[in-house]
């Protein structure tokens, strides 16, 4: 069955991320768009469109006539990026919580449930998913396009951070339960509380950014 354009530019898109935030393309390293379309196994347009996109969250950097360069990771990047996701995952999750219909609140739900059996599991690519589902229908509960905007940029890199520098035990549990108290505070329609737990996540990856410090055992 062919794949339609629309459905290419989404599988390239879907695939670089997942490269980028596990780091089959090496941070810091330099790609071509023929090398990344030939891997994929895809024309040149829908990579293109991919890279272009990449670009906007900050994933990727194009230099014409020199490639792509896939950003370094830092803590410095992690904390700026944490320090505005701040008030705007906080205004978006009080939006979420007043604004969610019923069916989205149940998905919610279903989202924290499975995101904390994914965590007990360690299963990396999978709790990937979990994650860009929870934030995609986050910003959709909170009905207002300019926020997607906003908050795009500040997910995929942090995530790839996260996953770079998280501890396999404690970490998956510890960051699936602050992830499930803020979809659960949405579902219940609690302002304050999903506010409250939204501040608690972006304490705790502050927390794991200034970790990534010290030097690991």
């Amino acid at each position: 069955m062919k794949i339609n354009p629309l459905n290419k530019n989404e599988v390239a898109y879907n695939q670089l991320e997942k490269m980028i935030i596990f780091r089959e393309l090496e941070p810091g390293s330099m790609v071509s768009e023929k090398q990344l379309a030939e891997s994929l196994g895809l024309g040149r347009t829908p990579v293109r469109e991919a890279l272009q996109r990449l670009s906007y969250e900050r994933m990727t950097e194009i230099h014409p006539r020199r490639g792509i360069q896939i950003p370094p990771i830092t803590v410095e990047s992690q904390l700026k990026i944490l320090e505005v996701r701040r008030d705007i995952e906080a205004l978006c999750v009080r939006y979420a919580a007043s604004r969610a219909t019923l069916e989205v609140r149940l998905k919610m739900l279903q989202l924290a449930s499975e995101l904390e059996t994914c965590a007990q599991k360690r299963d990396d690519f999978k709790y990937a998913e979990l994650l860009k589902e929870i934030h995609i229908l986050l910003v959709k509960a909170a009905d207002n396009e300019y926020l997607e905007l906003a908050m795009a940029p500040l997910q995929g890199l942090s995530r790839r951070f996260w996953f770079t520098y998280k501890d396999e035990g404690q970490d998956f549990v510890q960051a699936s339960s602050l992830h499930a108290a803020v979809l659960r505070a949405v579902y219940n329609a609690n302002e304050e509380e999903a506010v409250i737990a939204s501040h608690r996540l972006n304490d705790y990856l502050t927390d794991v950014a200034y970790r990534s410090i010290q030097p690991r055992k």
